[in-house]
């Protein structure tokens, strides 16, 4: 098997939502709708600019699947 990507999370996802209501937060995948963490991981996995330019940095050869 292959490296593990450390970026790789719903909090990193170009689809993660955060929810605020007066009961508090939630997290959302707006792709999938399901209620989610932020350290949550699925196979739908889409990094962020932000993230890509990371991974990029870091020159690491990592799977954005």
């Amino acid at each position: 098997m292959g490296e593990e990507n450390p970026f790789h999370c719903c909090a990193t996802c170009t689809h993660f939502r955060v929810e605020k209501a007066p009961g508090g937060v939630t997290y959302r995948c707006s792709r999938l709708t399901y209620e989610t963490r932020p350290d949550y991981r699925f196979q739908c996995w889409t990094p962020t600019e932000r993230v890509k330019r990371l991974m990029e940095t870091r020159q690491q050869p990592f799977d954005s699947e």
